[in-house]
């Protein structure tokens, strides 16, 4: 797996030799070579509750969707395989039927708490529950609220992390409230305290 030798085509590298940055991605081409994801990547895509996937249409058109559902839906199937039930939404189709033509696929994975941003290419792949009754049990997230509708597999070609800038944290409810607990804790020892202090 080589992200650069597969992103950087004959254009982009001659945009890179144009701005001056050619001469490092050249080295990270020869360099930065990786055998499937490693533990840090399969923690960090176990973690998340959503990602960004782009397709690509006969209408010649990207398209990128929001995928989302309960933390780690997306799952490591192993180092080189992801995987996610496909839950019914507003049944527009346009990933799914991109997919059927186009199996060329890209995810972006955010952690804004973290500041941390992983891309993949991959090759996508729609199999029917009933085909995979296994795998679908390994996959289906039971205990979340959903309509299934198919899984799609992920055979992951290529991955790099990005930098972190311009990524602004940001927190969920349950971030937030899970940082606070500590908080809430002491607040609560001193208020018992004070009542007990006022008693005497």
């Amino acid at each position: 797996m080589n992200y650069p030798q597969l992103a950087f085509t004959k254009e982009i590298k001659a945009l890179q030799e144009q701005h001056g940055s050619r001469l490092a991605y050249e080295r990270r081409e020869k360099h930065l070579v990786r055998d499937g994801l490693t533990e840090n990547e399969i923690r960090f895509i176990s973690e998340r509750d959503s990602f960004y996937l782009a397709s690509y249409g006969e209408n010649d058109f990207p398209y990128i969707q929001h995928r989302g559902g309960p933390k780690g839906f997306l799952q490591v199937i192993d180092e080189r395989t992801l995987g996610f039930v496909d839950f019914t939404g507003n049944k527009q189709y346009i990933s799914v039927g991109n997919i059927s033509t186009h199996p060329n696929v890209s995810l972006i994975l955010v952690s804004y708490p973290e500041r941390a941003r992983l891309k993949l290419y991959a090759k996508a792949r729609i199999v029917a529950p009933e085909t995979a009754p296994e795998l679908f049990q390994q996959l289906d997230p039971a205990d979340y609220p959903h309509l299934p509708e198919r899984i799609i597999l992920l055979d992951i070609q290529a991955y790099d992390w990005n930098c972190p800038q311009h990524i602004t944290p940001r927190f969920t409810a349950e971030e937030v409230e899970t940082a606070m607990a500590s908080q809430r804790t002491y607040i609560e020892q001193l208020e018992a305290e004070i009542k007990r202090m006022k008693a005497k």
